[in-house]
């Protein structure tokens, strides 16, 4: 079983289509957890460490073999917590950020929250290491989006997104860093190409998931 942390409900049926494509039959567990957010936004996400690894404790417990994080602000907490109790997580924009690594020095992150910059940043950085390769990065936060996001707004929230991914020049790749981004990246005529995370994201955690030596109990901490 794969379980999912999310901060947002929306993202139970977007990443319950990808499993029916990428790993039918995978057994997923939704965790909603929309109040780690709040306190990582107000606080910083290392106020929501210790909840974020009592909530993977109790999805090993329940028979989780992995977990994926798809929360771009609390993933890498969300990472160290699991790597330091022996389950396998991965954050969702990990697999996209290598992708955006490979795709040219020249990386242009877009983001409706503030607190998913630095995560990124630092997400980017650390791909770029593992691959030897020297990127610049530059980030665009969108006014508004997130005010349409949280007010249930989807369509609202997403031209906007669109908006400014058309606004972006002298990249080589352009990064959507919320999940919920996501539809955006398909969109024709985008004048830098787009990656989202959900897709590699859940692809990449259905392998650990899947694999015979990715679990082997929790460790004591």
């Amino acid at each position: 079983m794969l379980t999912m942390l999310h901060t947002s409900p929306v993202h139970v049926p977007v990443f319950d289509a990808l499993r029916d494509e990428e790993a039918p039959g995978l057994a997923l567990r939704h965790l909603v957890r929309p109040e780690l957010l709040d306190r990582a936004r107000a606080q910083g996400p290392d106020a929501v460490r210790q909840e974020v690894s009592a909530t993977l404790v109790a999805a090993a417990a329940d028979g989780a073999r992995a977990a994926l994080c798809t929360c771009s602000t609390l993933g890498s907490v969300a990472e160290t917590a699991g790597a330091a109790l022996g389950l396998p997580t991965l954050r969702v924009d990990r697999p996209m950020a290598a992708a955006a690594v490979a795709a040219g020095p020249r990386i242009a992150v877009l983001a409706a929250l503030e607190s998913t910059l630095a995560p990124t940043g630092e997400l980017l950085a650390e791909e770029a290491e593992r691959a030897g390769h020297a990127i610049d990065v530059r980030t665009v936060l969108v006014p508004g989006a997130w005010e349409r996001f949280e007010a249930g707004d989807t369509e609202g929230y997403l031209a906007v997104v669109d908006d400014a991914a058309r606004r972006v020049r002298d990249a080589d790749v352009l990064v959507l860093a919320q999940a919920s981004m996501a539809p955006v990246a398909g969109r024709p005529g985008l004048p830098v190409p787009a990656l989202a995370s959900p897709r590699p994201g859940l692809r990449a955690a259905a392998q650990l998931a899947a694999s015979d030596t990715s679990f082997s109990g929790l460790r004591t901490m």
